[in-house]
């Protein structure tokens, strides 16, 4: 489920971080759920059931696959177990190229090995005494550029001026407490990095012809090379950007051309030891140098490359229809692969503690949203904790395992469960896990702009996001049957009727709650017709119903584990979503209300 403005609270304590999961046995004890901590990988059957639910989930929300963020190599990860599952279920591949997977455009950009740097035609030392920064496109030539001492980053009283810096090959001291700094620096460092979708900000060195920070020494010769090894995949280049923002800002088409020229040319940036930016001023030691020092001349010789990535997939698989007119058509199953990968470690025992404090303070409270003040009241049990976890279980993974763990593996249960059948439905069945949706919803916006099987010929989309908790304690109105129904009656009387009709035949139909077609007093919970995947269909006129249990506390938290799910109302749950497809499938195609496109309600 996309995040939109909601704010979020944890109780941080020391770091580390935790191993996988993965293959780990079952602990003897459950928790209040009825979970154990960690489960061995095991067969699926084919019938839908809480167990296979939950050997699936236990392995797709694992630490092992590193919150499987889009564009990160735990997405890779968690697309290559789908794919892997649809091709034992012998699903046909409906990706790119006779594959299951549909590529977005996410690059991971660096400098190549033949990449050098000289100074008076001397090299120093690639990816030990110096590091290229790469950044969303190739930079500007480094050419015979004299080099100059510009001072401390920081320092703007004692740095050289922006005519003494350009057309340089500038280097600068880092600012005091940065030295030896782990992560990539570039021109933020010192005040000119770009700003979010746009040209680069205001620097005194914007015309020089590159930058090197001395801040190497104290990383080690992994470390310096791990700077032009990127670990995260961006999907578009710099943004070309526009005039200078503010009531009183100056047209000036000058200023303006040399913005977006850097923007869409930047400055070479670089990290560089003492000993590689000693030999740019011919010395054996950098003490005791004055701004403003000249040094040698630098050539480099960058050789940047874009390459594609396996960190940005939508896993697709297509269930042959058996009517042989109607299997042109299809029904789509999807639910959303990605979450929000990792952060800063904590005990996620007293992260939950801590949010079931918060969520019974806002059930209690008609969902308001607690102050500060009165988060600083609630108080955490850690003994009756360490009683159960006498060592704390320290964790940096957003698993996901209800966001969207539970509807991706509801979905690759309803597949194996259809692929039992002995007679499948009339039309296709189109099984998608979309990723980016954590992202802005990119996965679905660019299947419906690059679509597998002609958009037209899909009948409904049917959505699940965060179909494994639904408790009383999570939401009010949740509970054993409870189940939230969004836009099916809003977009598709017809299909509204299909999954009220498929509820009524269940041995025990669940409560279909509809109350978040429309806005209500909890502020984050407003607008869920336009937070997941469902709405980019929507958008294109195809009729969906998006099946969701709740914003619970563990939403976007360490605490959103695998043991916290409520497995027998999440079977419930999937068994309704196998019996909604196929009764799609096999019935008449769902007729719209009128309106295309699709538009969420409006929010007072």
């Amino acid at each position: 489920m996309r995040t939109i403005g909601l704010a979020r609270f944890a109780i941080l304590l020391p770091v580390v971080s935790v191993a996988s999961l993965v293959g780990a046995q079952s602990a003897a004890k459950v928790n209040r759920y009825g979970n154990p901590a960690t489960m061995r990988p095991a067969p699926t059957a084919g019938a839908i059931s809480a167990r296979d639910l939950q050997i699936r989930l236990y392995q797709f929300a694992d630490d092992s696959m590193q919150g499987r963020q889009v564009g990160r190599n735990g997405n890779r990860k968690g697309t290559d177990y789908l794919a892997a599952e649809m091709k034992r279920l012998g699903l046909v591949p409906m990706g790119d190229n006779g594959t299951y997977f549909q590529s977005l455009p996410y690059h991971l950009r660096k400098f190549t090995a033949s990449s050098r740097v000289t100074v008076n035609g001397n090299p120093i030392a690639w990816n030990q005494d110096v590091v290229a920064v790469p950044g969303q496109r190739a930079p500007r030539a480094v050419t015979g550029a004299e080099v100059i001492f510009g001072g401390t980053t920081g320092d703007t009283l004692m740095q050289i001026s922006a005519a003494e810096a350009a057309g340089k090959f500038v280097v600068l001291l880092p600012a005091p407490g940065r030295r030896g700094a782990g992560g990539p620096q570039g021109p933020q460092a010192f005040g000119g990095g770009s700003r979010a979708g746009g040209p680069p900000a205001p620097s005194r060195f914007a015309n020089a012809a590159a930058v090197a920070t001395i801040d190497l020494d104290d990383l080690t010769l992994v470390q310096r090379a791990a700077i032009n090894e990127p670990t995260v995949a961006s999907q578009i280049g710099a943004a070309r950007g526009g005039p200078p923002s503010g009531a009183a800002a100056v047209v000036d088409t000058i200023a303006m051309l040399r913005q977006e020229i850097a923007a869409l040319q930047p400055q070479a940036t670089f990290r560089i030891t003492r000993g590689g930016a000693a030999a740019l001023f011919s010395r054996t030691r950098l003490e005791n140098i004055a701004a403003g020092t000249k040094g040698g001349t630098v050539n480099a010789s960058l050789e940047f490359v874009e390459l594609p990535t396996e960190f940005a997939r939508n896993v697709i698989a297509m269930l042959p229809g058996s009517d042989p007119v109607l299997r042109h058509q299809y029904v789509a199953v999807g639910a959303h692969n990605d979450h929000v990968g990792f952060t800063t470690p904590a005990d996620k025992d007293s992260i939950k503690a801590f949010n079931d404090q918060r969520v019974r303070w806002m059930l209690a409270n008609n969902m308001a949203s607690p102050t500060i003040e009165v988060l600083m009241t609630f108080r955490v049990n850690m003994d009756s904790i360490r009683r159960v976890h006498p060592v704390a279980r320290l964790d940096s993974i957003n698993n996901g395992a209800d966001d969207d763990g539970s509807g991706s593996m509801g979905v690759l249960e309803v597949a194996e469960s259809m692929v039992a059948m002995p007679v499948k439905p009339k039309r296709s069945t189109l099984f998608i896990w979309h990723t980016g949706e954590e992202a802005g919803l990119l996965g679905s916006a660019f299947f419906t702009r690059n679509p597998t099987v002609p958009l037209d010929s899909v009948v409904a989309q049917i959505n699940v996001d965060m179909i494994g908790r639904g408790r009383a304690e999570d939401l009010p109105g949740g509970g054993n049957d409870f189940v939230g129904v969004i836009g099916s009656f809003f977009d598709s009387k017809d299909l509204g009727e299909t999954v009220k009709a498929s509820n009524s035949k269940q041995g025990r139909p669940l409560a279909l709650d509809y109350k978040f077609d429309d806005p209500i007093a909890w502020a984050g919970y407003n607008n869920l017709y336009g937070r997941s995947d469902h709405f980019n269909y929507a958008r294109e006129g195809v009729p969906v119903a998006f099946f969701f249990t709740g914003l619970h506390g563990d939403y976007h938290q360490r605490s959103d584990e695998a043991e916290f799910i409520d497995y027998p109302h999440y079977a419930r749950i999937t068994t309704l979503l196998r019996d909604v497809t196929v009764d799609v499938g096999n019935g008449p195609r769902p007729r719209l209300n009128g309106s295309k496109p699709a538009r969420p309600k409006p929010i007072p």
